[in-house]
């Protein structure tokens, strides 16, 4: 429960603490903050993306997001870089990279203990641990977003690929998802 109190704080400092969302409007994004939910295959949650600058349409984006099969969730920060289609008002392609830290807690896992006490036979053993475990990665981000026309909302699709350490194992995933913002 703490991680998702510190995590939830983080992400309201990061939407409310930067001088660009006294801005009305940013660049050709048609809008300066976005809040809202994303859902994923690896992680869903919470999103929220700020622009820093109307003119270069670079933006921070900061997910708190919970991983139900791991039993745990964790804190992303993204640096993306937004270009906007020029044939289709409202479309853009982002990209971009960051880093996450998460918790977990408790896996499953077995053992293939292949020189058991038995010649030719396999013997598995499975374990579960119950404590909790830090994780640490980076990520890459690469994806779209359209601005609703007269509404405040932005709809994005995103592919995130992650690397993470994970209790002395490394791993790498795939993750996309779908994102709904209010925009301001």
């Amino acid at each position: 429960m703490k991680f998702w109190l510190t995590g939830a704080l983080a992400l309201g400092i990061l939407a409310a603490g930067t001088p660009a969302l006294a801005q009305k409007k940013s660049g050709g994004n048609g809008y300066a903050t976005g809040i809202g939910l994303r859902g994923g295959g690896w992680s869903s949650g919470l999103t929220v993306k700020h622009f820093l600058s109307g003119k270069n349409g670079v933006a921070v984006e900061g997910l708190l997001t919970r991983e139900y099969a791991a039993r745990g969730g964790r804190l992303t920060l993204l640096l993306e870089k937004h270009l906007p289609v020029s044939d289709f008002k409202g479309l853009q392609f982002y990209y971009g990279a960051g880093a996450h830290l998460g918790a977990y807690e408790g896996r499953y896992y077995f053992d293939d203990d292949r020189f058991g006490r038995k010649k030719n036979k396999y013997y598995y053993r499975y374990y579960y641990d119950d404590e909790t475990h830090l994780v640490a990665g980076a990520d890459l981000i690469l994806g779209v977003e359209y601005k609703l026309p007269d509404l405040p909302f932005v709809v994005a699709l995103d592919y995130k690929p992650f690397f993470e350490v994970f209790r002395g194992y490394t791993g790498f995933y795939n993750d996309a998802a779908v994102s709904l913002r209010f925009a301001f």
